[in-house]
């Protein structure tokens, strides 16, 4: 069900998308351009093969905001919504799909859907307030102007999307930290995941009656902050050492920037897709180590892409027990359940497979460098939404195959994930044991 809801939303934006309405210029847009662009808003991802502030209409440009909205609010989230908000009530079928999606309890879905829709719209119109203002005093836009760009902006940022109004993304506001500081908030926020939010909000309740301490968080709740900081760290470094005297990135600038410029293109690998510097005139060394990020992506059931940092822990763990020889895996006292560590192997190897399945058949097509390749492709599937030009330049093949991946690493991660823990056999036998020679 959330792979058809999907699929079904990309379906009616590519309809809309392929009106003349949508199309600034003369004429209907043409259909695979209609449906990239629809595939990549509604996974928000940002990838796009034609210039969004000039090709698309007002209208146009509407659509792809919604799209966006829908995409990353969760299609069965929203429709659970809907459901509230018209019957009052939810039928056992609407909450198992939301539960499906959100990754939440069937007792607490009417709550929490609430709260969800609360966050959404308070992370959003804060950041877009904040853009707005600046745009308007800071960088001479008219009220209108900003005030419409801050809107696309934030929805943007806060869905992970990465989608701009600019041609440039954000390269023109590189020195303004009023702009980049609050995108890359907005987008941190949604990448965290809402059930770390919520039970964040549970626990500064709790604080205040000196009931809870930090020592009684979730293990999602620790895995999800601790990764998220230590990450974020490592892809401000990663740039600086790389991109500090690059003459086509952070070269030119000054210390100050230098340190913005880096960190808010390691938030950016959260999944976003808005870059402040020229990711093609990157480093291979930083282009390489970005994929990495990128692969990994944000906090489970929130608007970013990638296997998810749970994911990643999860293996890191085993293989950290398995390098101890310990019989069990554990972090932060709690033990992993085997099933948990099958479940991620999967999930992480079979994305492996997605990426170099599509890297291979890109570099059949196009005359390009492996690591441009690679980086568009790991963007397609972490749902990022940057790009190295590569994107703008893909014939229809090749972009099918971004489509199919932009897809594939939205609804992916999911559904796998959810039905390997759902997915429960009994076998009344075992085989007997050997050991082929490993390594």
């Amino acid at each position: 069900m959330v792979a058809l809801g999907f699929a079904l939303a990309i379906v009616v934006g590519t309809t809309v998308l392929a009106l003349p309405i949508s199309r600034a210029g003369d004429g209907a847009a043409p259909l695979l351009t209609a449906l990239f662009t629809a595939t990549s808003a509604v996974c928000v991802t940002g990838l796009a093969v034609v210039d969004t502030g000039t090709y698309w209409s007002g209208f146009g440009e509407v659509v792809i905001l919604f799209l966006i909205q829908a995409g990353g609010f969760g299609i069965m989230t929203l429709a659970s919504l809907l459901a509230l908000l018209v019957v009052g009530r939810l039928r056992l079928m609407t909450t198992l799909q939301a539960q499906a999606e959100s990754k939440i309890g069937m007792g607490q879905v009417r709550g929490v859907l609430k709260r969800v829709a609360l966050i959404t719209v308070t992370v959003e119109a804060a950041t877009a307030l904040i853009l707005a203002l600046r745009l308007w005093l800071g960088h001479g836009q008219s009220p209108g102007a900003a005030a419409y760009s801050g809107v696309f902006h934030a929805v943007s940022a806060f869905n992970n999307a990465g989608f701009g109004l600019y041609g440039d993304s954000l390269t023109g506001y590189a020195h303004d930290p009023w702009v980049l500081l609050p995108v890359s908030a907005a987008v941190i926020l949604g990448g965290l995941g809402f059930p770390v939010i919520l039970e964040l909000l549970r626990q500064r309740r709790a604080g205040r009656r000196r009931t809870r301490t930090p020592r009684t968080w979730s293990l999602h709740l620790r895995l999800t902050l601790w990764l998220t900081g230590a990450l974020l760290t490592a892809g401000t470094a990663l740039t600086l050492l790389f991109e500090w005297s690059n003459p086509g990135t952070l070269g030119p600038l000054g210390s100050e920037d230098k340190a913005l410029g880096a960190f808010f293109h390691s938030a950016m690998l959260r999944t976003a897709g808005f870059n402040a510097s020229d990711i093609s005139a990157m480093e291979p060394a930083t282009l390489l180590g970005s994929c990495v990020l990128m692969f990994i992506g944000g906090g489970s059931a929130g608007t970013a892409g990638g296997i998810k940092i749970t994911t990643f822990a999860v293996l890191g763990v085993a293989i950290l027990a398995e390098v101890r020889g310990e019989p069990g895996a554990g972090i932060f006292g709690r033990r992993l359940a085997p099933q948990v560590l099958r479940q991620a192997l999967t999930v992480a190897l079979l994305g492996v497979a997605a990426v170099m399945a599509s890297t291979i058949a890109l570099l059949a097509m196009v005359d390009a460098r492996a690591e441009i390749v690679l980086f568009e492709a790991v963007s397609a599937f972490g749902t990022v939404g940057l790009t190295a030009g590569l994107t703008g330049e893909l014939a229809g093949p090749g972009q099918l195959i971004i489509t199919a991946l932009m897809f594939l690493g939205r609804v992916g991660p999911i559904t796998l994930a959810s039905a390997l823990a759902l997915r429960h056999r009994t076998q009344r036998y075992r085989l007997p044991e050997e050991r082929p020679i490993i390594g």
